[in-house]
């Protein structure tokens, strides 16, 4: 069984302010990375993300980009501890595919799968993890270029 799972959002703005949103460093602290991020999403580097609810830097190892239609990159796996604390990350990466479907000239349809997680409890916990992460995240994208607003701010 390979751990894998994709979540899709509806984002009622056109394909490139979209995918500017995830792609611009800028654009993406005002929403998602909490504790910011170094550079944008270019392929063949390695971006910084910080979070409030993540200890540490999360660097982001962007694999290919072709703009306003995808983003992939690699990133360290997370399986939660056995205990209630934070490990260190995993001592392997997962896969992130990020996917921008232009649904006419006013909406776009984010696409996020991850997949590459160990084929054990901790692996499907962290892959569970993940998959709420990044509904969170779509989430949180679609009310700030629909509305303007940051769905995580003072949340962590």
């Amino acid at each position: 069984m390979q751990l894998k799972f994709q979540v899709q959002t509806k984002i009622q703005k056109p394909l490139a302010e979209v995918f500017d949103a995830v792609y611009n460093p800028t654009k993406l602290s005002a929403y998602f990375t909490t504790g910011g991020a170094s550079a944008p999403l270019d392929e063949g580097t390695t971006v910084i993300w910080r979070f409030a609810d993540y200890p540490g830097d999360c660097p982001v190892t962007v694999k290919k980009v072709t703009p306003n239609q995808q983003i992939i990159f690699e990133w360290p796996a997370y399986e939660p501890p056995t205990e209630n604390k934070l490990p260190p990350p995993a001592d392997y990466k997962t896969t992130v595919e990020m996917t921008f479907e232009s649904l006419g000239p006013a909406n776009t349809l984010v696409r996020i799968s991850e997949s590459g997680w160990r084929e054990t409890q901790q692996g499907l916990d962290g892959s569970y993890g993940n998959c709420h992460g990044w509904t969170q995240m779509s989430c949180a994208l679609k009310g700030f270029l629909e509305y303007g607003i940051n769905l995580r701010k003072g949340a962590y």
